[in-house]
């Protein structure tokens, strides 16, 4: 069951508080922002500063125990047109549906709390909303945070993803458990302008962490469809994965941090079909210790293992 958070009011201003005060006065577009978030108090500050053109901004917690809701809540005192709900996680793909459903405005952007309009995007909004009425939503590029590289150059991106959607002609795929995307009732084209930055500079050990529970998440959904997969995908897939990161979303562009940023592409996708496989595996063959056949593996007394032992003279 949903409700609206009452904040408790830190007194206390971060050095952004000027800064705040101005971006809420700014001319405001036909436009509501929708983030879900848990405990990404390091991230959303941003998030909000790049969202100062949005009519309304939806902020959907699962139960943040860090310092989210009093970030919240000043920007609230400043003026920003934030409603904050907590919702109880219903996974990805239903987290972002339920804060979808609570948007009031024309048009509708998913941005997660760890990604930020750059300025090109934000220039570009007003044309992206004057679109003609058979342009039902905007495809977006993302640009993420290299460690030791800093943000991947305009002509260096990843898929643009369906991001910006009008009122009523789209919803989130929810049998998707990662990877969640709108799936739009129209025509969608591309944004030549302007990306999603992506800031979330995960140490390798951590991003492996994170690609091992998304890799989880897309096995089982996989699973969950009852389908075959032969375990060639599991040779053809993670060196296509990496290609298409490196070479045709121009990574290499970006040295030793895109050859890695490629690589965590590749194992999250071997650890997908890994997975994959061994589940079925695990369903045709239960795993069973010969030791515990008698059939394959006869257990001898200490008499006759004496026996075995025992040199002809």
């Amino acid at each position: 069951m949903s409700q609206t958070v009452a904040c408790t009011d830190n007194p206390q201003r971060s050095a952004g508080q000027t800064r705040r005060s101005r971006g809420h006065a700014e001319p405001k577009l036909p436009l509501s922002a929708f983030i879900i978030c848990m405990n990404e108090e390091p991230y959303l500050a941003n998030c909000i500063e790049s969202l100062r053109q949005c009519v309304e901004i939806v902020i959907v917690d699962s139960g943040s125990t860090d310092g989210t809701a009093e970030l919240v809540q000043r920007y609230t005192d400043d003026g920003w047109p934030i409603r904050f709900l907590h919702e109880d996680w219903r996974g990805y793909a239903g987290q972002k549906q339920f804060a979808l459903e609570q948007c009031t405005q024309p048009w509708r952007l998913s941005i997660d709390a760890d990604e930020r309009l750059d300025d090109d995007l934000q220039a570009a909004l007003p044309a992206l909303l004057e679109a003609p009425e058979t342009i039902v939503g905007w495809r977006v590029a993302r640009r993420a945070y290299l460690i030791g590289y800093g943000y991947t150059p305009a002509y260096v991106r990843e898929r643009c993803n369906l991001r910006l959607i009008r009122q009523g002609r789209g919803a989130f795929d929810l049998a998707l458990r990662v990877h969640e995307g709108i799936l739009a009732d129209g025509r969608v084209a591309v944004s030549k302008r302007g990306s999603l930055l992506h800031f979330r500079p995960l140490p390798i050990d951590e991003q492996i962490l994170k690609e091992n529970k998304y890799s989880t998440l897309k096995a089982d959904q996989y699973i969950s469809t009852g389908k075959a997969r032969g375990p060639v995908r599991m040779f053809v897939n993670p060196p296509a994965y990496f290609a298409r990161l490196y070479l045709r979303h121009g990574l290499w562009r970006c040295g030793i941090p895109g050859f890695i940023q490629a690589m965590t592409g590749a194992v999250y996708s071997f650890l997908t079909e890994a997975k994959i496989y061994q589940r079925h595996a695990l369903k045709r063959t239960p795993p069973v210790d010969d030791m515990d056949q008698p059939q394959l593996f006869q257990r001898r007394s200490p008499d006759d293992q004496a026996v075995g032992r025992k040199r002809t003279p």
